[in-house]
């Protein structure tokens, strides 16, 4: 058998109800692949699901644990392959994602990362939008995340150099990622196709705990790029407090 090419973490909590599409997706795709499910102890359904799946695992283990990030880096250090991504359990790829990203990948050999775009898909009401992605630029990043997390992949090299993600982050920890991927390696690469889908619904810790989200954001935006730019502190009532009063109603 061939090596697997991209090692996939795929960290879980109570995602009984989506992670099997999550695994689908995986399965789905064109190159071979080393998955890891790191579970923080689901008291759902998740794990009747995931023995349907464990034949195509390459481990799984479920037990409490120090959070989303320190599970992620967990997995990906059990891994061996080249590329490396990870995956929430309630999003899912598109046919011919990683494909696409390798493809991005050794064509820019320089490049850490490369990155696509992605569809945002409300589950309550199937709302279906487009995520904003833009071609990298340092200061538009500076100014929102322009990178959709589920639609990437990292070469394992940089990961390692850099020591993967920021386990005392709980909510940037993607944004506080792509800026250090950055900063040491130079732009990361965009694929000018939709690749994933992100799934919005009222569990997501986007959701549940915005002012976080935004509060590491901002510092992360303060720590790489120098100073925060206004945009930040016009859009806070509204993606905050705003959006947390709509995600209740």
């Amino acid at each position: 058998m061939d090596k697997p090419q991209i090692t996939v973490a795929l960290p879980s909590f109570n995602q009984g109800k989506f992670i099997e599409q999550a695994l689908a997706s995986l399965d789905n795709q064109e190159v071979n692949l080393e998955i890891f499910v790191v579970d923080g102890g689901s008291t759902d359904n998740t794990l009747s699901v995931l023995e349907k799946w464990q034949p195509k695992l390459a481990g799984l283990r479920s037990h409490r644990d120090d959070g989303q990030a320190a599970a992620i880096n967990e997995a990906i250090a059990r891994g061996s392959a080249p590329f490396v991504c990870w995956l929430n359990s309630d999003d899912w790829l598109l046919p011919g994602c990683f494909r696409l990203l390798l493809e991005a990948l050794r064509a820019n050999p320089n490049s850490p990362a490369a990155y696509g775009r992605a569809w945002n898909i409300q589950e309550k009401n199937g709302k279906c939008t487009e995520v904003w992605v833009e071609p990298f630029n340092e200061k538009r990043l500076a100014k929102r995340c322009i990178i959709s997390q589920p639609a990437t992949l990292i070469r394992r090299s940089a990961w390692e150099s850099i020591k993967g993600v920021n386990p005392d982050l709980h909510m940037a920890m993607d944004y506080d990622l792509w800026w250090r991927l950055y900063k040491n390696f130079g732009d990361l690469v965009m694929v000018d196709e939709i690749l994933a889908v992100n799934r919005e619904h009222n569990a997501t810790k986007t959701n549940t705990k915005r002012a976080l989200h935004y509060k590491e954001a901002m510092q992360v935006v303060n720590k790489y790029y120098g100073k925060i730019p206004i945009k930040w502190w016009l859009y806070q009532p509204y993606s905050v407090w705003y959006k947390t009063l709509l995600n209740k109603l």
